[in-house]
This record gives structure tokens, C-alpha cells and sequence, in this order.
């Protein structure tokens, strides 16, 4: 089908949250859709759980790594096996309002684009608002390098530009993102921004991602190593990125 959606949600001891993520998906207004969880945990623990998840809609598919390879190569896993003519990412512990497919979907048929991104609300662990994160329209790389605002769980983009490009998420532990958005933007893709908070981002304090540590240790990687920047620039960047992030707090 010409307009299905392929939905990536990579999955790694999210037990608590998954569930209304998977039904935020299965509940969209827009209803051409197939999801992939891809369950990247040698442990199996929780493999049955995700299995009976899987039966509350037929569109549900599970994947499961035969070892651990991180959210960004359990993405690529997903891109490999998805038929969409879209992939919409989320992570597993993220949420969509019912109305965020059809709408983004719509807004990028109007206006012929390939990506797109939205704004979206910050939640914490009691569903309470804490901030919100405004989509802008990001046209060149210049615009992100010193502060990246792009929720992953937010962007859809047409899967035969990730084909063409042979474009994949890289094996790190946090920024796995920044590194396809880069790429992207790198070979002229433009991020077009649709003002709408249409996706709740999860700020756990468990996750990867709160690591600080492992954020600038990832962060430095991005530009010294696939952005090919010198150490002096990449540390210039690095602490650009770092003290916009601290702004944001």
C-alpha cells in the first residue's frame, strides 16, 4: 500500500511503559500501519509479555535479536523488515496523541515533503508536563550541530531516501540519533517542522539517555569520529551542545 506506515519501536527493560505506548500507536486515527517491536534483550524475560501485547492488534510484530545491539541497530533491524512507504519512530516509552499520524502524514502530503519532525511535551514518570520542545524547520546542518531539538519519537520520513542513501543508525549507546539526522542533513535532506505537541517524550531517570557520562563520551564520538572534526573543533561543539542542553533544563 502506497501510504503505509511503518512504525519502529525498538524494545530493552521498558516493561513498565510499553504498553501504552504500543496502544497510543494501535489507537491512531490513521490506521494504514504495521509495527515492528524489535526486542533487543537476551534475557527473555520479557519476551512473553511483549508476545501477549502483541495480540491486542494483528498488525503487531515482534522481532527478537539473537544479541544485545542497542535502540539504533534494533532501528536499522526494524528499516530492513518494514514494507511502509513511511517510517515513524518511537521509543518505547514514549506516547502519540491519537491524531499525530494523520495529521503529520497529511501535512507532509500537502506540502510534498520527505521528513518531518513535530513539537512535543516532556513528561516525567507521573504523566505530569514538566516542558516542550518546539519544532523548527531544519534546512541545513548548521542549525543543529550546537543544539539538537529533534525528538526522535516525533519524525517520520519517506523509507526510500533511508534505502537510497543506505543511511543507518550507528552502534552507540546515546546520540545514535544525531548521528542519522546528521547524515541526513549532510547529503541536503530538509527536516520541515509541524508546530503540533502530537508526541509525549518519557524524561526517565533510568534511561541510557540520563547518563551524563555516556552523553559526552557519545557526543564527542559524533563530531570526532562521523563528523570528522578535529578534536579542538569537537570539543568546541561538544560544549555548545552541552551548555544549549543546559539551557533547556
Amino acid at each position: 500500500m502506497d501510504d503505509l506506515v511503518s512504525v519502529i519501536i525498538p524494545y530493552y527493560k521498558k516493561r513498565n511503559f510499553v504498553k501504552e505506548t504500543v496502544v497510543s500507536v494501535i489507537s491512531q486515527s490513521y490506521d494504514i500501519l504495521e509495527i515492528f517491536i524489535i526486542y533487543d534483550d537476551t534475557n527473555l524475560n520479557d519476551l512473553e509479555f511483549l508476545q501477549e501485547i502483541s495480540k491486542l492488534d494483528k498488525r503487531i510484530k515482534i522481532i527478537s535479536n539473537n544479541k544485545r545491539l542497542g535502540a539504533g541497530l534494533s532501528r536499522n533491524k526494524g528499516i530492513e523488515q518494514s514494507n511502509g512507504k513511511y517510517i515513524a519512530f518511537i521509543d518505547a516509552d514514549d506516547t502519540w496523541a491519537p491524531d499525530k499520524l494523520k495529521d503529520q502524514i497529511s501535512f507532509m502530503k500537502k506540502n510534498n515533503y520527505q521528513i518531518s519532525h513535530t513539537s512535543y511535551f516532556i513528561i516525567n514518570e507521573k504523566k505530569k508536563i514538566i516542558g516542550q520542545r518546539k519544532a523548527r524547520d531544519l534546512l541545513s546542518i548548521d542549525k543543529i550541530l550546537k543544539s539538537c531539538d529533534i525528538g526522535l519519537s516525533t519524525v517520520i520520513i519517506e523509507k526510500k531516501i533511508i534505502i537510497k542513501n543506505n543511511i543507518k543508525f550507528p552502534k552507540l549507546v546515546t546520540k545514535e540519533d544525531f548521528v542519522f539526522w546528521l547524515t541526513l542533513l549532510k547529503k541536503n535532506y530538509k527536516f520541515y517542522a509541524y508546530d503540533s505537541n502530537l508526541t509525549n517524550w518519557l524524561d526517565s531517570k533510568n534511561s541510557l539517555s540520563s547518563s551524563t557520562i555516556q552523553k559526552l563520551f557519545d557526543g564527542f564520538k559524533v563530531y570526532n569520529y562521523y563528523m570528522r572534526f578535529n578534536i579542538i573543533k569537537s570539543l568546541y561543539y561538544l560544549i555548545c551542545l552541552s551548555l544549549n542542553y543546559l539551557k533547556k533544563k
